[in-house]
């Protein structure tokens, strides 16, 4: 795990973000610290909940580094997983919303708590939230420890700036990156969308990112 380091504009990518690293910040740490306390959890349900971007599969790909487990789509769940999660201790279930198959998902959770063993399911709402249709199913959602990952705090959107303008070999001034936090909207999608727009520009319009740029691209 990485702390905040906003000395370094730019540097060797390969070198400085490897796959397991992971920024905590005061918006994620807490969640980070739950993991950590596997297997004294409280419940052996758990909803991971966030926008879009902000880090869910990160944090459970950490995770399952750790401990034996094995991570499925909710939308791609099939009678077969139903039988393989026998070999696993720990199941991820990715992206649950309401479209999915919910007698599978009920059927899961049940054999979940019969093998006592631990469920973790990402979702961009909290999984009490999700207007499921089956009854049986919302109720099972209560049983559920809720961890939501807050918006970015400062500190980590200065990490996800400098983080993904390195990936793409666009070198830009601290001041320029401290002009971006105080303005740029305390979205996970918005930054991206505001990263993909600089990328963007920097690529296809050969145009130097410079205060003006930035300004543009706020304000769009």
């Amino acid at each position: 795990m990485r702390e905040l380091n906003q000395q370094i504009i730019k540097f060797d990518y390969e070198k400085n973000f490897k796959y397991e690293d992971f920024y905590v910040s005061k918006s994620n740490e807490h969640i980070l610290n739950f993991f950590n306390n596997w297997p004294k959890w409280e419940k052996n349900f758990v909803n991971i909940n966030g926008e879009n971007f902000s880090g869910k599969t990160h944090l459970v790909n950490i995770f399952l580094k750790k401990n034996k487990g094995i991570k499925l789509e909710a939308k791609l769940l099939n009678d077969n997983h139903l039988k393989e999660i026998k070999l696993y201790e720990n199941v991820i279930l990715e992206n649950l919303e309401k479209n999915i198959n919910e007698k599978l998902i009920y059927t899961l959770i049940n054999i979940i708590e019969q093998d006592n063993k631990y469920l973790i399911v990402t979702s961009t709402d909290p999984i009490t939230n999700i207007k499921f249709e089956l009854n049986d199913l919302k109720s099972r959602t209560k049983n559920f420890l809720l961890q939501t990952i807050e918006k970015p705090d400062d500190e980590l959107i200065f990490a996800l700036l400098l983080k993904n303008f390195s990936d793409r070999q666009i070198s830009i001034e601290k001041k320029l990156i401290n002009f971006i936090i105080k303005r740029i909207d305390r979205s996970y999608s918005k930054i991206f969308d505001f990263i993909y727009k600089i990328d963007e520009m920097s690529l296809k319009k050969k145009k130097s990112i410079n205060f003006k740029t930035i300004k543009d691209i706020l304000g769009k």
